[in-house]
């Protein structure tokens, strides 16, 4: 098993900056991506960022150029920068991995959800 545990989040103004944070244990043999992904009420759960392994990353269209996200490999860790947050950033975070385990079997894993509000 893989458990994620998250930080960050809260409450801000538009225009504001907020840090989520995610980290990863467990039967871990490598996190193969890492990404975070939310959902509004009312709405489907959608990607917000992805990076795998080796470094590539996906960014929805909506957060590209305000939120950046990063890992560190060693400390199965990524983070989600947001910057210049609008009122429909507002949602709960999750973050997501895709991992293999150390009995070499693929597992997904979802963190608990942080709060994510931006008033305007």
């Amino acid at each position: 098993q893989v458990h994620l545990v998250e930080s960050g989040g809260g409450l801000v103004q538009a225009g504001g900056s907020l840090r989520l944070s995610c980290v990863a244990s467990g039967s871990i043999f490598r996190i193969n991506a890492m990404g975070w992904y939310r959902q509004s009420p009312g709405k489907q759960r959608e990607l917000v960022a992805r990076i795998r392994y080796g470094g590539s990353i996906t960014y929805a269209d909506s957060v590209k150029g305000r939120f950046t996200i990063s890992r560190d490999n060693a400390k199965n860790t990524v983070n989600l920068q947001m910057n210049s947050l609008q009122p429909e950033d507002t949602a709960v975070y999750y973050c997501n991995a895709l991992a293999t385990t150390r009995a070499l079997i693929p597992h997904e894993s979802w963190g608990q959800g942080a709060q994510v509000t931006v008033s305007s």
